[in-house]
């Protein structure tokens, strides 16, 4: 009964979606592509045989890749659907196609759209990354016989205490699933909670990402040529608010010596670098820096070298490695807001130590393991973070331990990808 009161709710709200597409193409034009498929309608011809892969956004899309690797290389002639939910996802996913995959949106879960995608393609197996249950296409597939596996799963406490106040809805989802490969024992114990089958606990797929060594190698050209170099990574809206209203207090005092107690270089001696974590974002953050009082230079302007500026913007996709090659020391977006943190193992792997925020629930663990290790570093609101970073800046041999110890850090826990890959393998022999 829930699930076809759910089903009607999703049917009835169809038309706000449309509506949503087209407010979000505005900004990023990717949300106006090939919009039927989000509703189960396909121009490709139906097919058989694929492994589905779902991964709704970037972070997932990148995990995605990782494994996909792995499982190509046990068994060649794969044939991939890719699925999405975001616009940078998808743009993401062309990179992993090769002759003969399909790239298309996830379908809306109305009990329609699910049935049409299931039927259209025929997949041999299903992998959801990470967090992507969605009841009536779990409900579909199962009913199909199409296994469905979540890989890099991951279940934070308050996305438990969620699911467990819709558990009606929820659990039946969480049990129509094949397999749960999870990323920690933390996360397997909450997923069992909330209905899944028995899971496996493989480790984090991103350890296993190899940065672009290209990329780190142009960053750290640049960062020796010039002054240090602090990223706020990945940030989301409000935290790049919160980083330039605390460096205006000491604009006046730009590159003379800091009032901060026992530092040798001042907050404003340090070349600040903003990635935003959306693309769509960009602009806003470029105006909001200029609005501070701050000269602005951007990555999309620049040439040979980085143009000096009080603040330069990240704003590209697929550079990280680069803005982490770059920087002497990060901070971690999303963990200032309360979102629960971004991906800190790329900017460990790439060598850059990191300051997270109070908030890591989404990488509750890999946060505490890169902490006990050295690679990392945590407080509890930005301003202790740049005095975090600044105290780092001015110690040299410790922030050299902090730079080593964190591809060790990251290098030690990899060979999740190859464990996932085998585990998935056994539903296709």
């Amino acid at each position: 009964m829930i699930l076809r009161l759910y089903s009607l709710l999703l049917w009835l709200a169809s038309p706000l979606l449309r509506r949503k597409l087209r407010s979000r193409a505005r900004a990023e034009p990717g949300y106006a592509v090939a919009v039927p498929e989000r509703f189960g309608h396909y121009h490709q011809p139906p097919g058989q045989g694929f492994v589905w892969i779902h991964a709704v956004s970037l972070g997932e899309t990148r995990a995605a890749a990782i494994l996909l690797a792995a499982l190509r290389r046990e068994m060649p002639g794969l044939r991939l659907l890719l699925t999405h939910g975001t616009a940078t996802g998808r743009a993401e996913g062309q990179a992993l196609l090769q002759p003969g995959d399909v790239q298309v949106w996830q379908p809306w879960d109305s009990h329609g759209a699910v049935r049409r995608f299931v039927r259209h393609f025929q997949p041999r197996i299903g992998i959801l990354m990470e967090t992507e249950i969605w009841p009536n296409l779990l409900a579909a597939c199962q009913a199909a016989g199409v296994p469905v596996v979540l890989a890099n799963a991951r279940l934070s406490a308050k996305s438990l205490r969620q699911a467990q106040r819709l558990s009606a809805l929820s659990r039946p989802a969480y049990g129509a699933l094949a397999a749960v490969l999870a990323q920690t024992a933390a996360d397997a114990q909450r997923l069992a909670e909330a209905g899944a089958p028995l899971p496996k606990v493989l480790g984090n797929l991103k350890f296993d990402a190899t940065p672009n060594a290209e990329q780190l190698a142009a960053g750290q050209a640049w960062r020796r040529a010039g002054r240090p170099v602090a990223l706020l990574a990945s940030a989301r809206e409000g935290e790049e608010l919160m980083l330039l209203q605390y460096l205006q207090s000491f604009r006046p005092l730009a590159h003379t010596p800091s009032t901060l107690a026992a530092t040798k270089l001042g907050v404003m001696d340090v070349q600040w670098l903003i990635v935003p974590r959306h693309p769509q974002r960009f602009d806003a953050v470029a105006a909001l820096v200029v609005e501070h009082g701050f000269s602005l230079s951007r990555r999309s302007q620049w040439t040979e070298e980085p143009v000096p500026a009080d603040v330069w913007l990240g704003d590209s996709l697929g550079e990280m490695a680069l803005y982490y090659g770059l920087a002497d020391v990060a901070l971690l977006g999303g963990s200032f807001a309360p979102l629960g943190g971004q991906n800190l193992i790329e900017a460990t792997a790439c060598g850059c130590p990191v300051v997270v925020g109070p908030s890591t629930f989404n990488f509750a663990e890999a946060a505490e393991l890169a902490i006990a290790a050295g690679a990392a570093g945590c407080v509890a609101d930005m301003p202790a973070a740049v005095v975090q970073a600044l105290a780092w800046l001015n110690a040299p041999d410790t922030l050299a331990c902090a730079t080593a110890a964190g591809p060790q850090f990251a290098g030690a826990h990899q060979g999740a990808a190859l464990k996932t890959a085998l585990a998935i393998k056994e539903f296709l022999v």
